[in-house]
């Protein structure tokens, strides 16, 4: 799992260079998470994460006090999650998330995206069930053991962890994520997570070279320049 889970981390470094990009869809993502679950941040722990993530992406303060106010004001656009689960160059796998406030533009755009690139877009579940949908916890630490106790006492159901170059990794089913950073903060007081998300981590990875590694680029890139894409995730190894 750890070194899918690196794979997935480069690519996010690679294509997050565009920080107007980055902050655009942390923006949109806090807005609707406000707006579906309020704007207290201690009341809504999804937000207070999101939040939490804008500050490491280094998101301006302003850009989420917009996005919170935005939402509090009960107008605006109605963003739906939409997934797309397809097959890219070389026959990776890729799943897609959205949020769109026009699902048929939204689809039209990543189709293109597939059928430029030689890809080949899928219909719901082609490829979501060789992903494990996980909580990923990563935080300062080097004693995996009173972590992992800490974890089971409260009832936590997980399902890895590794301990690499002083950081502790925590990974839970997605259901979990909560739990998890509840149980963790509970036993050792405030923590400044490193990663604090919830990610498709792919089972198996797809060697991915020559030719279709510079197309899987092109279509990464494609995927990324478009305004509703959210998180890209693949199980390509380039």
């Amino acid at each position: 799992m750890g070194r899918a889970y690196q794979n997935r981390k480069e690519s996010m470094a690679k294509t997050s260079d565009q920080k107007a990009k980055v902050y655009s869809k942390l923006s949109r993502e806090i807005y609707v998470c406000a707006k579906s679950g309020g704007i207290d941040p201690d009341g809504n722990l999804a937000l207070r994460g999101l939040i939490e993530r804008a500050k490491k992406a280094q998101v301006p303060a302003h850009v989420i006090e917009k996005a919170i106010k935005k939402a509090e004001g009960g107008g605006g656009e109605d963003f739906a999650l939409a997934r797309y689960e397809g097959f890219g160059p070389g026959g990776c796998m890729v799943i897609i998330d959205c949020l769109t406030d026009n699902p048929n533009r939204t689809f039209g755009d990543v189709r293109q995206c597939f059928t430029k690139t030689k890809s080949k877009i899928g219909s719901e579940g082609s490829v979501s069930h060789m992903f494990d949908h996980s909580a990923i916890l990563v935080f300062s630490g080097d004693d995996e053991d009173a972590v992992l106790e800490a974890l089971m006492e409260a009832d936590v159901d997980v399902t890895d962890i590794e301990n690499e170059d002083g950081n502790i990794t925590v990974f839970a089913p997605n259901t979990e994520y909560f739990k998890a950073k509840q149980a963790l903060t509970d036993a050792f007081g405030e923590i400044d997570f490193e990663v604090d998300e919830i990610q498709f981590i792919p089972q198996t990875t797809t060697p991915v070279s020559g030719e279709d590694a510079e197309m899987f680029e092109k279509f990464q890139d494609m995927l990324n320049d478009l305004d509703d894409v959210q998180n890209v995730y693949h199980n390509a190894e380039l």
